[in-house]
């Protein structure tokens, strides 16, 4: 196997890597307005030292309004606090991703820039806007500072699953290029705007990555919260299972009939069986397996999508030409002490991945959320 396929094969590990676990990342903060809502005095019932402390206070007598709130509120945060530990190291394997594109093709990473500008552009914001949420929500108290960033949260993890299946779609359906001559070098580049990434086969693979993300990260709430949240993640991720089913077999058959190889349609069917067989293990109460399930249909998508995009970075729409990796590559010396580096960090980012998920391992319910008061619209 030579250096260019080994980075390409890299390329493949770093974007598994980063869907499934930023995937239940977005899937979570999808939730946050779904699993909110609860039974109400029944949370507060499991939390009889935060219910004693309320009493204490003289504020047995608030509205339900004012329950509701303070319920909604703290279900909101043992959500976030499930993915407290990981959400910033979960991007490092999208920054790795990108930065191996540049150095291990930085024609494709130019191409890619060029021809998704505004679309990066705003998957760039919406990302930064998102981990402010995740960030500041918790600094001030009062309920319009904390609306107002749930409201980045939400937005960003619907938005930025949604441009990442849109990219990714673009670069193995095609998109418009052309040849140009440079002296006597031929190079390819993008010749589109950005309503040429809108088609319709690359709207449903956003429509189709942004599903599997919600029902990857209803997996990750049930195999990581007790109560209530977690007996309502389970009813909300087999819903959303089937709804990812639905739009990843269309998605499949669409991509498959235009680039569909053996190994790749292999790889369709194997995501397909795994899908299924998370939403099985969901219902009947294997939430291990069920996160195991949607974590395989991610890799294997993943792998299905390089599978077609070989032997070319980026496939060309119609009669445009194709960018091949040859073409993409840098020079056999770089890919050289690239191949180096990797070996000797690869296996430190991931050793030290595992740990931390290792040592935040436990279940989290309402009852760990300490009390927290929260001022009217205006109260600094």
């Amino acid at each position: 196997m030579d250096l260019i396929t080994i980075w390409f094969v890299l390329l493949a590990v770093l974007w598994t890597g980063y869907l499934v676990t930023e995937g239940f990342d977005f899937g979570v903060g999808m939730l946050l307005p779904v699993l909110d809502k609860g039974s109400g005095a029944g949370d507060l019932e499991a939390r009889p030292q935060a219910a004693s402390h309320l009493d204490q206070r003289g504020e047995s007598d608030l509205d339900q309004r004012g329950g509701d709130q303070r319920e909604s509120e703290t279900r909101r945060r043992t959500m976030l606090t499930t993915i407290g530990p990981h959400w910033d190291g979960n991007e490092v394997w999208l920054l790795t991703a990108g930065g191996a594109t540049f150095a291990a093709f930085p024609h494709w990473y130019a191409t890619m820039f060029s021809g998704m500008y505004l679309a990066l552009l705003l998957l760039l914001v919406t990302l930064i806007l998102r981990n402010m949420g995740l960030e500041y929500r918790h600094k001030r108290h009062d309920r319009e500072w904390v609306r107002r960033w749930d409201l980045a949260i939400v937005a960003g993890s619907f938005v930025a699953p949604f441009l990442v299946g849109v990219a990714l779609t673009n670069l193995v359906a095609g998109l418009p290029m052309t040849e140009h001559m440079m002296g006597s070098t031929a190079y390819t580049e993008f010749d589109g705007n950005l309503l040429s990434l809108l088609t319709p086969v690359a709207i449903l693979g956003g429509l189709t990555v942004t599903a599997a993300c919600l029902t990857h990260g209803a997996h990750f709430l049930v195999l990581k919260t007790t109560g209530d949240i977690r007996t309502r993640a389970r009813s909300v991720a087999t819903r959303a299972g089937l709804v990812t089913a639905v739009l990843a077999v269309a998605l499949f058959v669409w991509l498959g009939t235009q680039r569909g190889t053996t190994a790749a349609w292999v790889a369709m069917a194997l995501a397909a069986v795994a899908l299924l067989a998370a939403i099985a293990a969901n219902t009947k109460g294997r939430e291990g397996w069920a996160f195991v399930g949607t974590s395989v249909t991610i890799g294997l998508t993943v792998v299905a999508y390089f599978l077609m995009l070989t032997p070319n970075a980026i496939n060309g729409r119609g009669d445009s030409p194709d960018l091949t990796l040859e073409a993409a590559a840098s020079s056999p010396m770089t890919l050289t002490i690239m191949t180096w580096a990797a070996v000797v960090f690869t296996p430190i980012m991931l050793a030290y991945t595992v740990w931390t998920y290792w040592v935040f391992r436990r279940r989290l319910s309402v009852e760990h959320m300490p009390v927290r008061e929260q001022a009217g619209a205006g109260a600094h």
